[in-house]
């Protein structure tokens, strides 16, 4: 056969294989998060690819995480980040009006039911868990609600608070993701129902079912503090 007549792998196939490389470079290696990586020569020495295709892979890699580029001093693995889920998730909520609620509502569900697993993972573990910083975050929510409004900040803080007894960065993560993309469609979804006083007592609710270790009350709880965000979604189809 001629050269001519081979068949031409496709340049996307060949971009997804060099990052299947990079990737399977990491694991052989047994390389963890802040550790350095080759530098593209020895990159492309090692798995024997192109620079442009070393190139293409580190940029994907890095926009997902698995590859942090810091300029001037090296590449490195890259720490977990949903970012681009975030992206997604927001820019799908925009595109479709007639079901960016329907998107909301599903985004809203799955948060709820991983919260609600959450607080009772939390009361199996009461006993050897620390919800003391839980408290300094419902006293300062308690002073901006008297001030005329809760902070989305301190809103957040709360729910990153009251589950690191849990130890799991993974939590952090997921929620954090939940939360920038309701912050990104907030706008969309009208002015908040409840009163600032309302949310503070939700979020204390929570806290004081925790500490009980009334599992029930506890998910009772978390359900109640999607209410709000529910009777915005149901305006917005109204709108629709």
């Amino acid at each position: 056969m001629s050269v001519a007549d081979r068949p031409v792998r496709p340049r996307t196939s060949r971009a997804a294989e060099a990052r299947e490389a990079v990737k399977r470079l990491i694991l052989d290696r047994g390389l963890g998060v802040g550790d350095a990586l080759p530098t593209e020569t020895e990159l492309m020495r090692e798995l024997g690819i192109s620079r442009n295709s070393v190139r293409e892979a580190l940029k994907a890699l890095q926009a997902v995480g698995i590859v942090e580029i810091r300029h001037g001093f090296g590449m490195f693995v890259g720490q977990m980040s949903l970012g681009g889920l975030v992206d997604e998730l927001a820019f799908h909520g925009r595109i479709t009006p007639a079901g960016g609620g329907h998107q909301l509502a599903y985004l809203m569900q799955v948060r709820e039911a991983l919260e609600s697993g959450l607080v009772i993972q939390l009361i199996e573990r009461h006993r050897e868990a620390d919800l003391t910083a839980a408290v300094d975050v419902l006293d300062q929510m308690a002073v901006e609600a008297r001030l005329g409004a809760v902070s989305p900040q301190t809103d957040r803080l709360f729910h990153d608070v009251l589950y690191l007894p849990l130890r799991n960065p993974l939590v952090g993560q997921l929620l954090g993701a939940f939360w920038d993309v309701y912050h990104q469609l907030r706008l969309d979804l009208g002015t908040p129902t409840e009163s600032p006083q309302e949310v503070v007592h939700r979020h204390r609710v929570i806290h004081e079912a925790v500490v009980a270790g009334d599992k029930e009350a506890a998910v009772t709880a978390v359900r109640a503090h999607f209410d709000g965000v529910r009777e915005r979604l149901a305006r917005l189809r109204d709108r629709s």
